[in-house]
């Protein structure tokens, strides 16, 4: 695979930081997109990790830094600037929801690209999962211990394309009210799934974090996110 550190041309006039991972194909393949929308602490080794582990499977990555506006780069995960980075939040993942139409045309010349793209929210970026299917231009969508994520639920009133939702039931950013309200959603909408896995806690994605990292429940996330994006091939 060929791993770079490219820019996208924003159409705000800038130009932002995108981690990009292309996968080793025969010359006639045509394979679709992942676009991974990162945790507060951005696009740090941990998202990286994922990014590759994708691209080991055939899956063109892309993982912008969508705190380029305010405090750009990785963060460690005791860097004080992480919390006004974010802040304030429905201003913040507005703005990012350009960076994620803006990278739309660069994947889209890529050779290898077959026009489908997804895209996965971590944490803070967990609201992407559905922007993007929603209206955003993507195929598909999936959140990963997403947070404030019933700000955004009404957004898939109508969408038919592909969305899982997947937390642990001890995720303290996942409040019983939010849990119910996404489990309630598969009932009548047969194109999104809902996982609440049990004793898995926020963050469970990360290698970085040593008390919330789970391997089964990191598996079975890539295992749905895999089957998603077997569905856009």
């Amino acid at each position: 695979m060929i791993k770079q550190d490219i820019k996208i041309q924003s159409s705000e006039g800038s130009a932002f930081d995108c981690y990009f991972v292309t996968p080793s194909l025969e010359s006639s393949a045509k394979v679709p997109a992942v676009v991974l929308a990162s945790a507060i602490h951005g696009v740090d080794q941990d998202l990286r990790d994922i990014a590759d582990s994708f691209a080991s499977r055939g899956v063109i990555v892309a993982a912008p830094d969508l705190f380029w506006r305010t405090v750009p780069g990785p963060l460690a995960r005791d860097d004080p600037r992480s919390g006004p980075r974010g802040k304030p939040r429905l201003p913040v993942i507005k703005t990012g929801e350009r960076d994620l139409v803006d990278l739309l045309p660069v994947l889209r010349q890529q050779p290898h690209f077959n026009g489908r793209t997804a895209v996965i929210g971590f944490c803070y970026g967990g609201p992407y999962g559905v922007l993007g299917p929603a209206r955003l231009g993507y195929d598909a969508g999936m959140s990963l211990h997403g947070t404030q994520m019933l700000d955004y639920i009404t957004e898939l009133d109508g969408v038919t394309k592909p969305v899982c939702i997947i937390w642990g039931d001890q995720d303290h950013l996942a409040p019983a009210n939010v849990l119910d309200a996404y489990r309630a959603l598969p009932a009548r909408m047969p194109n999104v799934e809902v996982h609440v896995l049990p004793g898995i806690l926020h963050g469970y994605m990360m290698r970085g974090s040593t008390t919330a990292f789970d391997a089964k429940a990191y598996d079975f996330s890539m295992q749905r996110a895999l089957a998603m994006l077997d569905g856009l091939r």
